[in-house]
This record gives structure tokens, C-alpha cells and sequence, in this order.
């Protein structure tokens, strides 16, 4: 993402979060996440969304995750965290927390546990944060996950939040993996990032004029996507660009084989000699000692064909 850019553009990661043996968050070894992230190769990193188990922690820790990233050093420009929670006042508490350490662009869940409600309660809902935090800076990535929200961002949502706060609402994260809706709201709404969710899509969506990604697999490939982004106006033939977008689509079937933070965090603890990465917060459940020997064959298999 350029630093000053209004509409996120990029391979920003959704992170990990790594916990400690009281299952917090573990401010130090996700600091150097990131740092491995953005050396890797991702524009910014997308941290406490559903990657990085944020709907299991409290604002609390949510807050004094986000500060550690920035005390440590790691640029609020590159941070998009996720501040979308059930209850507008939390919405509101994360967001103002946000700017006020220098980030100004968050990722933002509709209100998700009531449902078959309208589209005019989602607005209010978004309207109601934009107003209660009255801050010029803020930008909002909507966040489109119907699978595990359970409340579509309609594109008449986005046009009506785009017409009330123009320069506010600035993209959106699709997770639906509904290739077609993400080419629709492209050509709909110019001007608007639509980050598409599934890393295997980045490089078509890309050509559609699509603005990038925020997937959990660049917590394993970072560099290709990277170069992906970097490329994706080259010629198909390209043998790197094929390459990279090879690697990209089997490190997605390699983490989706079994459940797939558990997976991911799982390579991490391989990558990283950590035991402790494995560690995920209830109710989600680390894989079982069968399934960790089979992803570890084939994370192997797949590091060899590189």
C-alpha cells in the first residue's frame, strides 16, 4: 500500500496471531511475524481478522496487540486491523483506538449476530461509527464473508455508503469467493479497491482492475503473491509469473486439506522452530498428531518442488 494513498492497492497478509501458554495474544513473536511478512514481500499486513482469531479476543487484548505492533517500530500506514465487532460501542471503542496510534485505514465486519435484518440496520449500523468517530483520517475496507458473517454487503449497501461518506468507504475484502461479485463491484464502483479473499483470484482480479489481496495464505507465500502483484500485466506465458501463481494455488490446497488456521499456524510453528504457534483459542482446536504428519509430508513436498 503507498503510505498515502486513499484506496489500499496490494498483498497485505491476514496474520496469525500467535499465542502464549495462557492463550493471549504473544505480542513479541507476532511483532516479528510481521516483520517476516513484510520481508517477505506483503504491502502491509491485515492483522486481528478471522485469520488471526480476532473474534476470540477481547478489546482489550485487541488494543494492546495493535500498540505493541506500533511500539515495535512497524509503520501504521502498512496495519489494517480488523475492528468490526458485534456491538457498536466495541465498533466504535477499536476504531477511535486505531487512529489514535496513526492507522487510518481498518477493516470492518458488518454487525453480525442478529439476522435476516435489513439493509438499511447494516447502514445505520456503518453510519452510526462514521459519526460517533467523526475523524476526517478514517478509512474503512468493508469486509464481505457471508460464509461466516452471516450478512452479505449488498452492492446497494456500498453504493449508499459511498454516496453519504465518500471519503471514508474505500474498499472491500471478498471472502465469498464468489469470483463474478468481486468483477461486478469493480466495474460498478471505480475508484473503489475490491480486494478479493481467496489467494488464487488475485492475479485475475487483478487484470479485471481488482486492487489486490488480503488472504492467509501469504502467511506461507508472501513472496509469490508479491511478485504476482508485481507482474500480473505480463504475458500468461511468462514462466516466473506462472510459476508464482502455481505455487500460490498449491500452497492453498496444502493449507485447506485440513482446518486451515490450524494448518497455517501449524507450518509456522515448522518454519519457526516454535512449538508454541500451534497454539489456537477455543473453541478452534490445533490439528491432531495424524494430521500434523501429513501436512508437514506435504508442506515438505511442496518446499522440494519449488
Amino acid at each position: 500500500m503507498h503510505p498515502q494513498s486513499l484506496h489500499p492497492h496490494g498483498v497485505f497478509s491476514a496474520a496469525l496471531t500467535p499465542l502464549d501458554d495462557n492463550l493471549a495474544p504473544d505480542h513479541a513473536r507476532f511483532v516479528a511475524h510481521c516483520r517476516y511478512l513484510l520481508d517477505e514481500g506483503c504491502d502491509g499486513i491485515a492483522m486481528l481478522g478471522t485469520t488471526g482469531e480476532a473474534n476470540s479476543f477481547s478489546v482489550a487484548e485487541r488494543t494492546a496487540l495493535l500498540e505493541a505492533v506500533v511500539a515495535a517500530g512497524i509503520a501504521p500506514q502498512r496495519l489494517l486491523p480488523g475492528t468490526g465487532v458485534a456491538a457498536l460501542t466495541d465498533t466504535v471503542a477499536l476504531t477511535r483506538h486505531a487512529l489514535s496510534v496513526g492507522v487510518e485505514t481498518v477493516v470492518m465486519l458488518p454487525p453480525f449476530y442478529y439476522k435476516n435484518v435489513t439493509g438499511d440496520g447494516i447502514f445505520a449500523s456503518y453510519s452510526e461509527v462514521v459519526q460517533r468517530i467523526g475523524d476526517a483520517r478514517l478509512k474503512v475496507v468493508l469486509y464481505h464473508y457471508p460464509q461466516m458473517s452471516a450478512q452479505p454487503i449488498s452492492h446497494a449497501l456500498i453504493e449508499r455508503l459511498r454516496k453519504a461518506y465518500p471519503a471514508t468507504f474505500t474498499g472491500i475484502k471478498d471472502s465469498s469467493g464468489d469470483f463474478a461479485n468481486m468483477t461486478a463491484m469493480v466495474e460498478r464502483f471505480p475508484g473503489f479497491s475490491v480486494l478479493g479473499g481467496a489467494d488464487p483470484l488475485m492475479l485475475p482480479l487483478l487484470r479485471k482492475g481488482g486492487g489486490g489481496c488480503i488472504t492467509a495464505t501469504s502467511n506461507v507465500v508472501a513472496r509469490s503473491l508479491a511478485y504476482v502483484f508485481k507482474h500480473f500485466g505480463d504475458s500468461d506465458d511468462d514462466p516466473a509469473l506462472k510459476a508464482a501463481q502455481a505455487r500460490i494455488v498449491k500452497a492453498r490446497e496444502l493449507v485447506s486439506q485440513f482446518p486451515q488456521m490450524a494448518s497455517l499456524k501449524a507450518l509456522a510453528a515448522d518454519r519457526t522452530k516454535h512449538a508454541g504457534w500451534q497454539r489456537l483459542r477455543p473453541p478452534l482446536e490445533a490439528l491432531q498428531p495424524d494430521q500434523l504428519k501429513v501436512l508437514l509430508a506435504n508442506a515438505a513436498a511442496f518446499a522440494a518442488s519449488a
